[in-house]
């Protein structure tokens, strides 16, 4: 007879606690997977009394806490926008039980005459969240973080997906592209930052829209960040006149909310690019560990969208041409390995 593997344990134990609850009610025997992501955390939809259904949450220690997901929930809770409830909790074994947002995402509904109207509608909870931001009550996003995400890029993405290795002149060139991005970044005004504010992480609402999930990973930093997550979204792409307009709207939007985003439009939209790149840069790096060390092959397919988005950017600013020249060079010198750049 063989032993249950580490997953089914933590299963048989969330089934326990779930049964051990008296409000609300939950039936264990009808916990079913709901997703996963790309962390150890795992979510289970189970059936409640007439006819309520509820999301579980798997967090397990010590890979996992579930004490931020609570903190930001409830602070996000407070801003108006449709956050998950926590209806019960376990913190020391990693377990929740929330509101069910349902099951359609934004990266499902999407399309040509859907998205202007669910983008205006996670621009404006966007706004919501950051007029009700304060200094503390979230770790900030400071230089050692950022420059900390970037430094993916170098080590996952050229040294483990490309297998190379920066000589040092072209590490000096990409440490004075960090820098540059790195002087933006921080200069801009700081907000509520989400962190993966994009269309799985959006849920359509009958009511409310969006629903608003994976949110434990909130800091206080740059306002463009979550913008920038939300139009230039790894999983969907819209051509740059639609995210030139989108980007529009929320700067009007912002301005007339009190939010002190840049003033003049053209100095805001490179702020969005150049907080952009930051993002883009850890998200190669992000999925290329993904693949090599958890063995999530499904974020390959999403690497030439995001490389692309880099180098169109990238290529906008005369003070990022030493990004293209790498990038121009590591595309010589990497695998052929059926992506392109």
């Amino acid at each position: 007879m063989s032993l249950p593997s580490p997953s089914d344990l933590r299963l048989a134990q969330l089934k326990q606690w779930l049964g051990s609850l008296s409000a609300p009610t939950a039936d264990p025997e009808t916990v079913r997977p709901a997703s996963s992501d790309a962390s150890f955390r795992r979510y289970f939809r189970v059936d409640g009394a007439n006819g309520a259904t509820f999301i579980a949450m798997d967090a397990p220690p010590p890979h996992e806490d579930v004490r931020p997901f609570i903190h930001v929930a409830e602070l996000f809770a407070q801003t108006g926008v449709s956050v998950p409830q926590i209806l019960a909790k376990d913190v020391e074994n990693g377990f929740l039980l929330l509101s069910d947002l349902g099951s359609t995402t934004y990266l499902q509904q999407l399309n040509a005459d859907t998205a202007h109207k669910l983008y205006l509608d996670a621009i404006d909870a966007l706004i919501a969240i950051q007029a009700h931001s304060t200094p503390g009550p979230l770790p900030e996003y400071d230089r050692a973080l950022l420059l900390r995400e970037m430094n993916l890029f170098p080590e996952w993405y050229v040294g483990k997906h490309l297998g190379t290795t920066l000589d040092d002149k072209q590490q000096a060139q990409l440490s004075q592209v960090f820098d540059t991005l790195l002087a933006n970044n921080l200069a801009q005004p700081q907000v509520y930052v989400h962190r993966d504010y994009h269309s799985r992480n959006l849920m359509i609402l009958d009511h409310g829209n969006p629903g608003i999930l994976d949110f434990q990973d909130a800091v206080y930093g740059p306002i463009t960040y979550d913008l920038v997550s939300l139009l230039r979204d790894a999983y969907i792409q819209w051509d740059e006149e639609m995210v030139l307009d989108w980007a529009i709207r929320y700067w009007e939007r912002a301005r007339r909310a009190g939010l002190p985003v840049n003033p003049d439009i053209d100095s805001f939209y490179r702020d969005f690019e150049f907080m952009g790149l930051q993002r883009h840069l850890k998200v190669l790096g992000i999925f290329a560990r993904l693949y090599h060390r958890d063995g999530k092959d499904g974020y390959l397919k999403d690497l030439p969208l995001v490389m692309e988005y880099t180098r169109k950017a990238a290529a906008r600013y005369k003070e990022l041409a030493p990004l293209i020249r790498l990038l121009d060079t590591l595309e010589e010198r990497g695998p052929r390995v059926g992506f392109t750049f």
